[in-house]
């Protein structure tokens, strides 16, 4: 989780990753953004994010991305 705080960071470095749980929907992430984030999830955890799990309720916090990170790590 916390590689993922210091990439979501990278991106965006002014916001709270361990308490924001609209990223999406408050207009914190843009899809250039989201673009940038899911080619370094999948580069720097090994998985890969289909498109069908490209939805803010996944991208909307942290802790929803840790989550599908883990499920795809697992299903791998």
């Amino acid at each position: 989780m916390e590689r993922l705080i210091e990439i979501l960071e990278e991106i965006q470095p002014e916001i709270d990753y361990t308490t924001c749980t609209d990223l999406i929907d408050g207009h914190y992430l843009d899809s250039l953004s989201i673009i940038s984030l899911v080619a370094e999830l999948e580069e720097e955890f090994d998985i890969t994010i289909p498109t069908v799990d490209i939805v803010p309720d996944n991208f909307n916090s942290a802790e929803n991305l840790w989550t599908l990170i883990t499920r795809l790590q697992e299903e791998s």
